[in-house]
């Protein structure tokens, strides 16, 4: 099995150097493409590979590139983001390339940048990530020194920057409009949309925004070619991804898989198994902004459109295990109380609905609740749920958790209110 994000890292975790990187085969897709392909050849590889967002909604990446307007006689910037803000519950891929692989963000940022024409480009990271920030800054520079970045790379006649931006630290900036104004300076709320980024994003000029997973994708498309990284994967979904679980399992983890990976593989093979005493009840299987899926539902890939038709999403496919002897009652409250915290307060839905089902729940969890609780987070639920309502994807992403609950696990619901009190204490 090959796994081309994953291949240079090391088992001490220490990063890969500029010298170890190009020993490899790193920045050959730069040498051969930069000043030598035309961005539109570079672009039609790309879209030909099916590359689908690895941040969560899983757009194709080439698509979203090829609505950046390409006209030659307009002087000013484009920009390329990488959304390195990885506040998603329970999700730590990003993390992984960056500080033990960063130049595999660097070269795809540089094959994104001058496939879009772009000049400048940022790294958005949240300033928890310490030691990535750390690497990804060391990186660039020596990029530069190599002359990978800066003016007149590879003496193509084009011109490329990159800087490291750390957040101010909010899940609101991980949505691509809210991070965008973020990094203008201003407060992370969200754009209207119409227009939309890749016509008009930072300081009104045309951006992509890409996850960091999905950037280190693109030199291996452009070194081994679109029907290879098609071959990666076992079912509809093209690659391989960062899969991961947290939770009560015995060998708790990320790992690189081909996308359409079964889950119970994941689990029991890859995860190890539930831990010694526990069950698998239930679990998000793309951070805590996802639908529960439970064990009726091990034999299913994990492929975007398969986990859709499920009743959930992938997400960033690093998944969260609810076992036996845990509460979900008291583990909805907690990702609940999370995302009432980091809405930007913008539209009410999100900004006066999450903390009232945050203190419903709460109510319920320490024996106060009452039966008539359960239709109050029911009728939330399809509220804030239903697209449209709200500004942004916030508020839907934060209460699937709840009604996914509702639905399978409703009995300790009840119980809670029944006997006014939480029996896994």
């Amino acid at each position: 099995m090959e796994t081309p994000l994953t291949k240079n890292m090391r088992a001490d975790k220490s990063p890969v150097a500029l010298s170890d990187y190009m020993s490899t085969g790193g920045y050959a897709a730069v040498t051969k493409t930069i000043g030598k392909s035309s961005p539109a050849e570079v672009l039609q590889v790309v879209k030909d590979s099916n590359l689908r967002g690895r941040g969560g909604a899983g757009f194709p990446a080439g698509m979203k590139w090829s609505f950046v307007p390409m006209n030659e006689d307009d002087p000013g910037h484009k920009y390329l983001v990488a959304n390195a803000d990885e506040m998603e519950p329970g999700t730590f891929k990003d993390r992984l390339i960056m500080e033990q692989d960063p130049h595999q963000l660097i070269e795809g940022m540089i094959l994104a940048a001058y496939t879009i024409q772009a000049d400048v480009g940022y790294i958005f990271i949240r300033a928890e990530y310490h030691y990535a920030i750390r690497e990804l800054k060391k990186a660039i520079s020596a990029c530069h020194d190599k002359g990978f970045l800066g003016k007149n790379i590879l003496d193509s006649g084009y011109n490329l920057d990159i800087h490291v931006h750390v957040s101010a630290g909010r899940y609101i900036c991980g949505e691509e409009t809210a991070l965008l104004n973020s990094l203008e300076g201003k407060r992370a709320h969200p754009r209207a949309k119409p227009p939309f980024p890749q016509v008009s994003g930072l300081w009104g000029r045309p951006t992509i925004v890409n996850n960091v997973e999905s950037l280190a994708c693109v030199s291996h498309i452009v070194n081994n070619g679109a029907d290879w990284f098609k071959s990666l994967g076992i079912g509809e979904d093209s690659g391989t991804k960062l899969f991961g679980i947290s939770g009560r399992v015995k060998k708790p983890g990320t790992w690189e898989l081909p996308m359409g990976t079964p889950i119970r593989e994941l689990v029991e093979v890859h995860a190890g198994g539930m831990q010694d005493g526990y069950k698998l009840r239930g679990f998000l299987p793309g951070g805590a902004s996802t639908d529960f899926l439970t064990e009726a539902h091990l034999d299913l890939p994990m492929d975007y459109d398969v986990i859709m038709k499920a009743g959930s999403r992938m997400g960033t496919g690093q998944m969260i295990i609810l076992d036996d002897k845990t509460c979900p009652v008291a583990m909805v409250e907690n990702v609940v109380s999370f995302f009432a915290r980091e809405s930007c307060g913008f539209c009410t839905p999100c900004r006066e609905g999450l903390p009232w089902v945050e203190k419903v729940l709460h109510a319920i969890e320490v024996g106060e609740g009452v039966p008539e609780d359960l239709q109050i987070l029911e009728r939330q639920g399809r509220f804030i749920g239903a697209v449209g309502n709200t500004h942004c994807a916030l508020a839907p992403g934060a209460i699937e958790p709840l009604t996914s609950a509702l639905k399978y696990f409703r009995e300790d619901f009840e119980q809670h209110i029944r006997d006014k009190k939480c029996s896994y204490q």
